[in-house]
């Protein structure tokens, strides 16, 4: 498949890192077992009379998605795919709760009709007034992938020029206090906070002015072992016509839990003498936080530089080209992108 250019890159996250400058110079820790995302003011992309009517993931999700536009200085994308784990919670919280509290009877839809999973992309698209392609990928923890793969897929396809790919998700009020009490009853549980956020990239078929980065390759798979991830991976490069040791930084998914196993076995491995990162420690754990870990990729090859906060070893390179991002949950939906310099 052709690489695709990414001309812009957003993100509202538990950081400042929608309006901030530097990139996560001054970053917040996190005591709790949650890391709320850094809301900026919606006033400057989203009308208050509508605002206050849509669920934290949809207000997120515009404003990053309109940012992401604004920077690539384009009006309006040919599609618009967006990724989400459990969608606009929120809302369906709301709505099961009004169930109970009236007895199933005297029900408003408003809630229920603003609870399904597409409420962000379709609210970006009524926004922009764009009538182009436009899907929600609700695939757990592979959602923001298969997203960025269909983003691709049209591009190499001559389907559209430009595609404007996101992720976000919610945190919500009741099911992450579950996720939660399911979490502290297992043996070796999620460490990092549980987070929310949204991350919004403008994609080309073609080289901009304003290209920074391409996305060379990315594969989804659901099922490996530590013993033949080490062959997943360099079988993934190998396509691409590289070995391990061309990967100039490679960022995992980490998050505490007995499955980081599978991250561990590469960095004692193949990746022994390559930059290791992570930054679930940064926005949480959801279902698109692998979003903001693109995110972070695309902006350390943009200024060539690796925080101090994201480093897993105390290995740098004189330059970041290609880097390899790897993400999982629970031993599922594992992924692997590619990113190159252009």
């Amino acid at each position: 498949m052709k690489p695709c250019y990414i001309n812009s890159a957003v993100s509202i996250s538990a950081q400042d890192t929608l309006d901030n400058s530097s990139f996560l110079e001054n970053t917040i820790s996190f005591e709790r077992k949650l890391a709320k995302a850094i809301h900026p003011n919606y006033r400057s992309f989203i009308s208050p009379i509508a605002s206050r009517r849509m669920a934290t993931g949809v207000k997120m999700g515009i404003a990053a998605a309109k940012k992401a536009l604004a920077l690539a200085e384009l009006e309006t994308p040919d599609a618009i795919i967006t990724g989400t784990g459990i969608g606009c919670i929120e809302d369906s919280e709301k709505f099961l709760n009004a169930i109970l509290d009236n007895d199933e009877e005297f029900l408003t839809p408003t809630s229920f009709i603003q609870s399904t999973h597409n409420t962000v992309g379709a609210q970006i698209a009524l926004t922009l007034k764009c009538k182009g392609y436009n899907v929600t990928y609700v695939q757990g923890a592979a959602s923001f992938e298969s997203a960025v793969l269909d983003g691709q897929l049209l591009l190499h396809e001559n389907e559209a020029k430009t595609v404007l790919v996101g992720g976000t998700d919610e945190l919500g009020k009741y099911l992450i206090n579950d996720i939660i009490l399911a979490e502290a009853a297992k043996k070796q549980p999620i460490t990092t906070p549980f987070g929310e956020g949204a991350h919004f990239f403008s994609l080309s078929q073609s080289k901009q002015n304003n290209s920074f980065a391409a996305i060379k390759g990315l594969k989804i798979f659901n099922k490996t072992t530590p013993e033949t991830i080490k062959t997943k991976v360099e079988d993934f490069l190998k396509e691409y016509a590289l070995t391990t040791e061309d990967i100039d930084a490679i960022v995992l998914g980490k998050n505490g839990d007995a499955f980081d196993e599978l991250y561990q076995t590469l960095q004692d491995s193949s990746f022994k003498s390559t930059p290791q990162l992570h930054y679930k420690h940064l926005c949480g754990e959801f279902f698109t936080a692998s979003a903001f870990g693109f995110w972070t990729a695309t902006n350390i090859i943009k200024q060539n530089h690796i925080p101090e906060v994201l480093k897993l070893n105390t290995i740098n390179k004189s330059s970041y080209k290609n880097i390899l991002l790897y993400n999982q949950l629970k031993g599922h939906q594992h992924s692997f992108t590619l990113l190159t310099s252009c």
